[in-house]
């Protein structure tokens, strides 16, 4: 497995100069994009700046591995879902014009109980939308990616309804390591073999958490043949190079290499 880095929230405020300098300084394999980040990398780019962000990774020996969107589909609103939908096929196109293999999504919880939507009509209308955007993205070259994010909607066995429903060749999971991983007993096993044969990406927390179990978790993902990024989401720092190279010794040291 290789180790990388999301933006958010320690790279922030970095230029992709600056991200790929310190990812190469301290091990670090890839990176993915956050949107709304210092490095600009937007759908508002052009042509020219879309094809220069793509050959300053190219040639550097950091990967970019995928973008990060906050694009979601679980309100009630139906034009509101549809503009998430189309805001995620512009960004599918900056994707593939930038290079980056993949598209991270997100359901972001449930409707309120007032607006009297049942969650399976919800699950239906995310995994749906996940279709739609897949088959799209198909075209490009690109992955989406769902990450497991959101109040309730982080919880496995939604993810793996959610992903039933979807039911396509180019939608897939991006794993979380959320604390609702964990099962009563400090295990995540159950809820990571709903999902292990579509996880396409891994972010990574706080490795000193000793309530969630690393070790398993990287011993799960080697078992169940992932060869991609664990990507670490972790708080921005004085002593970025410092954190990083302690960060991927830990890893390491938990058997994430």
């Amino acid at each position: 497995m290789h180790l990388g880095l999301v933006t958010y929230n320690l790279a922030k405020d970095w230029d992709i100069p600056t991200i790929i300098e310190k990812c190469t300084a301290t091990g670090f394999e890839g990176v993915e994009l956050r949107t709304t980040h210092a490095h600009g990398v937007e759908v508002s780019l052009g042509p020219e700046e879309r094809h220069r962000v793509k050959l300053q990774f190219e040639n550097s020996p950091i990967q970019l591995v995928g973008l990060g969107s906050i694009f979601e589909y679980h309100s009630p609103e139906p034009e509101t879902v549809r503009r998430n939908i189309e805001g995620t096929k512009e960004y599918v196109k900056l994707a593939h014009d930038v290079g980056a293999p993949g598209v991270k999504v997100r359901p972001n919880g449930f409707p309120p109980p007032e607006a009297g939507v049942p969650r399976e009509k919800t699950l239906e209308q995310i995994g749906l939308a996940l279709r739609e955007c897949g088959e799209f993205a198909k075209d490009y070259g690109v992955e989406i990616r769902l990450e497991v994010h959101g109040p309730e909607t982080c919880k496995l066995p939604y993810i793996h309804q959610i992903m039933e429903i979807a039911d396509h060749d180019n939608v897939f999971v991006c794993w979380n390591s959320n604390q609702t991983d964990v099962d009563e007993n400090g295990s995540v096993e159950r809820n990571f073999n709903l999902v292990k044969d579509k996880i396409r990406l891994v972010h990574i927390t706080e490795l000193y958490r000793e309530e969630y179990p690393w070790r398993e978790l990287f011993g799960l993902l080697k078992a169940s043949g992932y060869q991609g990024f664990c990507l670490a989401e972790i708080p921005e720092s004085s002593e970025p190079e410092r954190l990083m190279r302690y960060y991927r010794a830990l890893f390491k040291a938990y058997g994430g290499d």
